[in-house]
């Protein structure tokens, strides 16, 4: 096979960041029609990512966040996504530089995109030990517990009705979510 001179791979990479740059906007706009949400993994040891410093200890290389109800201050430009999350009911502040994305999506409608980010080590070089294979049971591989979120409106307290589990079952590397509820 010829040799791509003219950068196709990186043309799909910036095209399919502008999908998720769309996506993000309008949940910047208005909440999140129906059941859409967004599950959002990305590399916490890359240049420009910004997260408490007890998060990115949890989560050395990788975390995924669930953008569905309880977020606030989204902001999305270019270059990044910046996020105010709870986390043991404390609000934290969080950037993800586009270039950070691992993979972003929307179970609700079966739609995901992955990025070539999952093979970069920080310095940018290709990384390709097995080692650092995402493993859903082990919580240094970034899985945040979906018990970190509630209602993104004001709260009331009450617990949130919406079927998160099958949006668990549609992405492989995002725990069951049933082992962090309240019974």
């Amino acid at each position: 096979m010829a040799e791509d001179l003219m950068g196709y791979n990186v043309m799909v990479e910036e095209a399919m960041r502008g999908v998720v740059r769309q996506a993000l906007g309008l949940a910047v706009q208005e909440p999140l029609p129906g059941d859409h949400h967004f599950y959002v993994t990305f590399r916490t040891d890359m240049d420009g990512v910004i997260l408490p410093d007890h998060l990115h200890a949890r989560y050395p290389r990788e975390m995924t966040i669930v953008l569905q109800h309880q977020f606030w201050n989204l902001e999305v430009t270019e270059d990044a996504i910046e996020v105010d999350l709870s986390f043991n009911q404390k609000r934290e502040r969080l950037r993800i530089p586009m270039e950070a994305l691992i993979t972003f999506a929307d179970p609700s409608v079966n739609f995901a995109v992955q990025f070539s980010a999952a093979n970069l080590r920080e310095d940018g070089s290709e990384d390709g030990s097995a080692e650092d294979e995402t493993d859903a049971g082990d919580p240094k591989t970034g899985q945040v517990e979906a018990a970190d979120f509630g209602d993104r409106a004001p709260s009331d307290g009450a617990e949130s009705g919406q079927n998160e589990d099958a949006a668990a079952e549609a992405q492989d590397n995002v725990v069951t979510l049933d082992a962090f509820r309240k019974k």
